[in-house]
């Protein structure tokens, strides 16, 4: 009983926009399918890192020491504003193209993508907290607590890997709308913002 309350706990955290949500959209506008998947499993190995922290009690060093955290918060923030400016400097690259000044496309990179899912999630302290508090709620009473929180972890694992692909599978299908390139480079420069912006809030939000 205590897995489907908490797996119906993670389909509504799944379908709350944030930053996994802005890296994968990012991502799948970016390099297609494949880019979008890539950056899913790159956040998801995250998730199962904080996940199996929370169980060992390791997220509690990071939750005990502010220096950690701090220094955690700056590096996910630095990490956010370097990729929202990154598809700011794309959207004007685009606007030149679209200007008749050509520019060299980069090739997609699934490597890339994954490691921009599992740097962002790694480098947000918030991750680790919420990991830490949000999976004890549903150990049962009497249960073995390291056991059943890595397989609560797993669990929140494998429905946020179906929620995203949903989400991939949707921006997939409009591909041809959103492969425009006018509406792109929008995507772009709101994406940009949006990730500078979460940037920006990790910074100057406290615990």
């Amino acid at each position: 009983m205590y897995l489907l309350a908490f797996a119906g706990a993670c389909v509504l955290i799944a379908m709350v926009p944030g930053v996994s949500t802005a890296i994968i959209l990012r991502q799948t506008l970016r390099s297609g399918r494949r880019g979008g998947l890539a950056a899913t499993l790159g956040n998801e190995t995250g998730i199962l890192l904080w996940g199996l922290a929370a169980a060992f009690g390791l997220s509690a060093l990071l939750v005990a020491s502010q220096l950690a955290y701090d220094v955690m918060r700056v590096v996910g923030a630095v990490v956010l504003v370097v990729m929202g400016a990154q598809s700011l400097w794309q959207a004007r690259k685009a606007g030149r193209a679209a200007d008749g000044v050509p520019e060299p496309a980069a090739a997609p990179s699934d490597r890339a993508a994954y490691l921009a899912g599992v740097g962002t999630c790694l480098a947000n302290p918030k991750a680790a907290v919420f990991a830490m508090s949000f999976l004890p709620q549903f150990v049962p009473a009497g249960q073995d607590v390291p056991a059943t929180l890595v397989t609560l972890a797993v669990v929140w694992v494998l429905i946020d890997l179906l929620w995203y692909a949903l989400l991939i599978w949707a921006v997939a299908k409009a591909k041809d709308w959103l492969g425009r390139p006018a509406v792109r480079r929008r995507l772009e420069q709101v994406s940009g913002v949006v990730l500078i912006g979460l940037g920006v809030r990790l910074v100057v939000e406290s615990r």
